[in-house]
């Protein structure tokens, strides 16, 4: 059986992207959260960098990933723009853009895609913490930008549907 840990971008005093009165970090919780649930209903080992609104360091959840031997890692995110409603869509992050991270990335932003959000593709970036400091495969999900109306909508009224293609994405790669 597979183990993944999943975890939900910022938390505690880190309250990551904000608009109007929508915080990151509490999107970021309720996804990993309910993918979490639907990953485990599948048979995979779920583990979690948090399950309440506490804050640890990039670093550290990538110290937490590496204690666990987990397979793979994703971080749950929500982008922003300098201005709302300058951007839509989901974009992944991987630290090497050749390796099983990306086909990850790629299940899951097409399964994003059928979900009504514009797909970004999956890009590399060797600077994030999360990706540079982890052994295994990790994938950093960028789910809509929390700025945007239409992304916001598409968040909160398909959300089931968008913890369903996350989990998809990750089942389609195990």
């Amino acid at each position: 059986m597979a183990t993944v840990i999943l975890d939900a971008g910022h938390g505690g005093s880190d309250f990551g992207a904000t608009y109007l009165d929508r915080m990151e970090k509490d999107d970021t919780l309720r996804l990993a959260l309910a993918v979490g649930s639907i990953l485990q209903d599948a048979g995979v080992n779920v583990l979690y960098t948090r399950t309440g609104d506490v804050y640890e360091t990039p670093a550290q959840k990538a110290e937490e990933g590496n204690a666990s031997n987990a397979d793979y890692l994703v971080s749950i995110h929500r982008n922003s723009s300098p201005r709302p409603n300058q951007y839509t869509g989901v974009e992944s992050l991987v630290y090497n853009r050749y390796g099983p991270a990306t086909d990850m990335a790629e299940n899951i932003n097409r399964q994003l895609e059928r979900a009504g959000f514009v797909n970004h593709g999956v890009n590399e970036r060797q600077n994030l913490a999360i990706l540079r400091r982890t052994n295994m495969p990790a994938v950093l999900l960028e789910i809509g930008f929390i700025n945007t109306d239409r992304d916001n909508m598409i968040f909160d009224s398909r959300f089931q549907e968008i913890a369903q293609a996350i989990a998809d994405g990750i089942l389609m790669s195990l």
